[in-house]
């Protein structure tokens, strides 16, 4: 056997993507000791970040070590005793995917649907709200299943009016659509680094307010082997998993260092490289980055004579589902992309499997040579594929977006061109 050797690819995929070079250089730095002032220091450090990445004051906003799903399980295995009542919104995979960890948390789960390609009124969660009367409302913020972004701000309201607390899943949102957690009065958020944030997954950044930290330790059990004197006697129901018992990582990341499992080094640097990156492009700017590279993406699979698929004033903006045409064999375009041009796409879940493509623009792809190269290359197999796309119609629609945008004051160069060229800029100046 060699030395692994990846191919070159471009993915431009709902996720994961290519991660920045300077996550992936982060991630080789050496190896310490868990108790090095070194390592502690630079979990400090990656808290610091990550509440500016969450916009949040709260105290409690860490790394748990795993993929996004290890973050959303921590969460409401963390919140839920056996018995308690939550209620899902569902409006694409991934909201089925938080009611099924509900259930197998021992859970009481309620769930609401709507059609794929749509999102809630506010005031049909309300609705439901009142009705089952839950303990917990859980919600995905945008689904990459749908490409739709559930709007929260009212959300938090709605979930403490009747005595609820309030988690959200950002996995596929932070840092491409705004994310405002204190603003909205979300209790509890989870993500992962391999979309909108720039890095490889492994490692789900947490977030959550005193009253969910609070509800969370009322269950806090320190396994036997390090428990001490001065630990109170264990009460409530104990969480359903050791390693993902987020009373015992609050503490593993608190002042005392509970030593409760073996931080995922190269991970941590990996996500505090993520959240320094964000740190200094500023968050706003990160997000109208996401609405430019986006809103180009968007324009230029319309050049190329496709259908958007879903409510387009909901769609998130990192990511466009379109339907794969009549007479087209949609995995096999995405085949040939792969291996003309090393570009990845992704088609979708469920009753959209073989219905529609979704292409990414996000992280360190959010960016206009990733827009158009992959736009040139998907034009050139839909025309092999016998689908009459206009020649250099997606490449056209895309510059036409970016050049109304520097029409309306942004002159082109501009920080929204590239990821390196705004950081490194504004790193020289700090």
């Amino acid at each position: 056997m060699m030395q692994i050797h990846p191919p070159a690819r471009l993915l431009m995929g709902p996720g994961p993507v290519d991660a920045d070079p300077r996550v992936l250089r982060a991630m080789a730095a050496p190896l310490v000791g868990q108790f090095d002032p070194f390592m502690t220091d630079t979990m400090t450090e990656a808290m610091a970040l990550w509440r500016t990445v969450w916009d949040t004051a709260n105290e409690q906003t860490f790394l748990v070590d795993g993929t996004s799903r290890a973050g959303i399980e921590a969460a409401l295995v963390s919140l839920l005793e056996p018995g308690d009542r939550v209620l899902v919104p569902v409006f694409g995979r991934f909201g089925h995917l938080l009611a099924e960890i509900g259930a197998r948390a021992g859970a009481e789960v309620h769930t609401i649907e709507t059609e794929w390609g749509t999102v809630f009124d506010p005031g049909q969660i309300e609705d439901a709200v009142r009705r089952v009367r839950p303990r917990l409302v859980a919600v995905v913020h945008g689904d990459t299943s749908t490409t739709m972004a559930q709007p929260l701000a009212d959300l938090g309201r709605i979930a403490h009016e009747h005595d609820a607390l309030l988690y959200v899943d950002a996995t596929a949102t932070l840092g491409g659509n705004p994310f405002h957690t204190d603003e909205w009065g979300i209790d509890v958020a989870t993500a992962g680094l391999q979309k909108c944030l720039g890095g490889p997954s492994g490692s789900a950044p947490v977030t959550l307010s005193p009253a969910a930290a609070a509800a969370i330790n009322r269950r806090r059990h320190v396994e036997a082997g390090i428990r001490t004197a001065d630990d109170v006697a264990p009460h409530g129901a104990p969480i359903q998993s050791n390693y993902l018992d987020l009373a015992q990582i609050m503490e593993y990341w608190g002042p005392r260092r509970l030593n409760h499992h073996t931080e995922a080094t190269s991970m941590l640097y990996a996500a505090r490289e993520c959240a320094r990156l964000l740190t200094v492009e500023g968050m706003a700017t990160a997000v109208d980055r996401h609405v430019q590279h986006g809103g180009a993406m968007l324009a230029g699979v319309r050049g190329l004579g496709l259908e958007v698929f879903g409510d387009f004033g909901h769609k998130m903006h990192n990511v466009v589902a379109v339907r794969i045409p009549d007479g087209v064999d949609g995995d096999a375009v995405r085949g040939a992309l792969l291996d003309d041009f090393g570009i990845e796409i992704g088609t979708s879940f469920g009753p959209l499997h073989g219905v529609v493509w979704r292409i990414g623009t996000m992280g360190f792809n959010a960016r206009r040579d990733a827009v158009l190269t992959t736009l040139a290359g998907l034009e050139h197999e839909l025309r092999r594929a016998g689908f009459d796309a206009p020649p250099g119609g997606g490449v056209a629609a895309a510059l036409a977006a970016y050049d109304g945008v520097a029409h309306d004051g942004m002159a082109p160069g501009s920080p929204h061109d590239t990821i390196p060229d705004t950081v490194v800029e504004k790193e020289a100046r700090l």
